[in-house]
């Protein structure tokens, strides 16, 4: 296959993409326990086809970094790494972790926190995967190697893998590949449209958007700036606002400061409450309470002042002018301020 040809597949997927209709698709109950799983996909879906391992899901893909990330859409990645081959396309392999494979026999006692690959596996035989040879090493000869390989996956996922002993995660993780030509990092930074100069070159050139529009990340990046700015401007009016507020209030209250010293102060009539004297407060008979704690007229037996009902042995003192009757210590400090009953207001004078 010529380099031609490599190459317009490349970028009828990446400067015109073919995207196909998907309708959401279920999991394999089987999967549905995977901490990684993603159990349905909606709308439109993107597909790269390498000649010589099929087609894969395209997940992502990195312009800048020239990154694409792909999966399986049968949910079985691991089975496609088994046979990964990147000849005859313009791809190879990202950042890579070297994988041991194995299968063993399901009679075989294995701790369950080694999670087997479950798309592998059957009713006899259980596959499992790690990036540590001497656990894999550990494992034989009850259980025969598949295959030791270089798996190129995100590095997303890099601190997951490298954690687990087993790794039940690499069927759920991304395929990563990368590109190196064309080579269209330039295009990218300067937010144009990268494409071949004409059908028969394979050299490639920047060229602006045909359509006149802004590039996606442009129109990103002026969103941006434009929410700031209003925000920006916003903020800045309501500061304004309140600061003339504040000033406009300190300027009126200042006015009516000075307006109040010019005007000449208008005597006010005081109507002045005074107690009654000591001798006065004294001169009201009092009594001792007995065990029945009886009290004449329509006294209760709840003191009116500080509401606390009557003890035996304790002195109340009765109001002569309405026979209204209270603790001695709360009616000697009401008289002295009052001088009228607290119930009825009657007083004295």
């Amino acid at each position: 296959m010529t380099l031609t040809k490599q190459l317009f597949p490349l970028f009828f997927l990446f400067l015109f993409p073919l995207r196909h209709a998907s309708n959401p698709q279920k999991c394999p109950s089987s999967y549905m326990d995977s901490y990684f799983n993603r159990c349905e996909r909606f709308g439109v879906s993107i597909l790269l086809e390498l000649p010589m391992s099929g087609t894969f899901l395209v997940e992502d893909i990195n312009y800048s970094k020239q990154q694409i990330f792909l999966s399986d859409p049968g949910d079985c990645l691991v089975k496609r790494l088994l046979t990964l081959n990147t000849s005859g396309s313009p791809f190879s392999n990202g950042f890579s972790v070297y994988y041991t494979f194995l299968k063993c026999p399901n009679e075989l006692v294995i701790p369950s926190w080694y999670p087997p690959i479950r798309c592998l596996s059957n009713s006899t035989t259980s596959f499992f995967a790690t990036s540590n040879l001497s656990l894999a090493n550990s494992m034989l000869p009850s259980c025969q190697v598949v295959k030791r390989l270089a798996v190129p996956v995100s590095m997303v996922f890099k601190d997951v893998i490298f954690k687990e002993r087993f790794a039940g995660v690499i069927n759920y993780v991304n395929l990563e590949l990368e590109w190196s030509s064309p080579n269209c990092k330039g295009c990218e930074k300067q937010l144009l449209r990268c494409g071949f100069k004409n059908k028969a070159s394979l050299e490639v050139k920047c060229f602006a958007d045909k359509s006149g529009h802004l590039s996606t990340r442009l129109r990103v990046l002026i969103i941006i700036f434009c929410t700031i700015g209003g925000f920006t401007l916003f903020a800045t009016c309501i500061g304004i606002r309140i600061y003339r507020s504040e000033r406009f209030v300190t300027q009126r209250r200042l006015n009516a400061a000075i307006a109040d010293r010019t005007i000449t102060p208008q005597p006010r009539e005081v109507v002045v409450t005074r107690g009654l004297d000591q001798s006065t407060i004294e001169s009201y008979k009092k009594v001792e309470l007995g065990e029945s704690r009886r009290l004449p007229g329509t006294n209760g037996i709840i003191c009116p002042i500080c509401l606390s009902e009557y003890a035996s042995k304790e002195t109340v003192r009765w109001i002569p002018e309405c026979d209204h009757c209270f603790h001695v210590e709360c009616i000697d400090v009401w008289l002295k301020i009052h001088g009228s009953c607290p119930v009825c207001r009657n007083s004295r004078s």
